[in-house]
């Protein structure tokens, strides 16, 4: 196996979003991970529709270059195979209810007693404390709770999700980035730590702007829609045939885009000549704008807007996404075994990977594997 991480076997005793996000990151980058599951497989598995060739396509976005091995942990022969999986790993990630995993004798102190050089990766709803140990830890339950779903909608109607399980992925890459840590702390001391990652504390750190307006300001942000608390213009505008987004985050970029729309005194009217003058009178700048967007289609102002240097672009669907990536170079699809899936988004300068892909660090060497596709050979190998 190639990559930055080629060599370090990973123990992946996780299921669903979070944990094999993680994993999957770490295997694409070299990691040998070995995906433990129940006999009855991961749930994600059984999330469906939408599939391919009858297989989940949740479980296909995010297991990826693994080898899975299923396990009865109420079993001893298959608990003792997963107590010598722990033994041998570099890393291990679970996302069972904190304590859950104690039983078997698999948890954080017993596993590192006999492999001090362990990075036990934990990651959990509400954190390993009295009071949130005992709550499930979904990511919609933690969209209503950290606050997101209060910002998200029209300001008149219902609050609602994201789009995506967005804390989980989220609390995936934060505990990836612990990981990788505590790998680097091991080369100094040898010695392996407990990393906890819980989706709250990810979320809240996730609001960024939106917390930090509470936290330091005193402010509780409510839903605005599409528009933001803090700049204007940053938000869909009505063209003659549909909505642009446009984004102008200073004064150099906002006296472009007034520019190119026909309009340049707006850069210098005493109403917006600075952020937070646009932003308080956005209801006198927003019709003014308009007016003239919709003079013109969407494409042909995209074209002129982004030819000046102010950031701006259509409202996609996925597939509309996936061309744009395409059409721009980043070749956003990779297939593995015949299965496409969307490619690691992280590049390093020089490196080729196994593709042969100049600035790829990732490597795409197995296809999501069926359950215990891989069970024979481990046991083999534990044993």
């Amino acid at each position: 196996m190639n990559g930055p991480l080629s060599g370090l076997l990973v123990a992946d005793f996780s299921r669903i979003l979070a944990g094999p996000y993680a994993t999957m990151l770490l295997a694409d980058l070299g990691a040998d991970v070995v995906k433990v599951e129940a006999p009855a497989g991961d749930d994600t598995r059984s999330w469906q529709p939408p599939v391919r060739d009858g297989i989940s396509t949740y479980y296909l976005a995010v297991n990826r270059n693994k080898r899975s091995i299923a396990l009865d942990l109420k079993d001893a022969g298959d608990l003792a195979a997963a107590q010598e999986l722990a033994r041998r790993a570099d890393v291990l990630v679970e996302n069972f209810r904190p304590g859950g995993l104690a039983r078997f004798g698999l948890d954080y102190e017993t596993v590192a007693a006999g492999n001090p050089g362990l990075i036990y990766a934990s990651i959990s709803g509400f954190g390993s404390g009295p009071k949130g140990a005992e709550l499930p830890g979904y990511d919609l339950i933690v969209q209503a709770i950290s606050g997101l779903m209060s910002l998200t909608g029209d300001p008149d109607g219902e609050p609602f999700r994201a789009g995506i399980s967005v804390f989980d992925v989220m609390a995936g890459l934060h505990a990836t980035i612990g990981v990788l840590s505590a790998l680097n702390s091991r080369h100094e001391t040898g010695r392996g730590q407990h990393v906890e990652v819980n989706l709250l504390s990810s979320a809240l750190s996730g609001l960024v702007n939106q917390s930090s307006a509470y936290v330091a300001g005193g402010v509780v942000p409510r839903r605005m829609g599409n528009s933001h608390p803090s700049l204007f213009p940053y938000e869909p505008l009505p063209c003659a045939d549909g909505e642009l987004i446009i984004t102008a985050g200073n004064n150099g970029q906002f006296r472009k885009l007034v520019e190119v729309l026909g309009v340049p005194e707006l850069a210098d009217d005493p109403r917006f000549d600075r952020n937070e003058k646009r932003t308080a009178n956005r209801d006198e700048l927003r019709p003014l704008l308009v007016d003239r967007l919709m003079a013109r289609t969407k494409l042909e102002w995209f074209r002129d807007i982004i030819a000046a240097g102010v950031p701006c672009g259509p409202i996609n669907t996925v597939d509309g996404g996936v061309a744009f990536a395409e059409d721009i170079g980043l070749d956003p699809v990779v297939t593995v075994g015949g299965i496409p899936t969307v490619r690691n988004p992280i590049t390093f300068t020089g490196d080729t990977g196994d593709t042969g892909d100049t600035g790829s660090a990732a490597s795409y060497r197995l296809p999501p594997p069926s359950l215990d596709e891989h069970g024979d050979e481990l046991r083999k190998w534990l044993t």
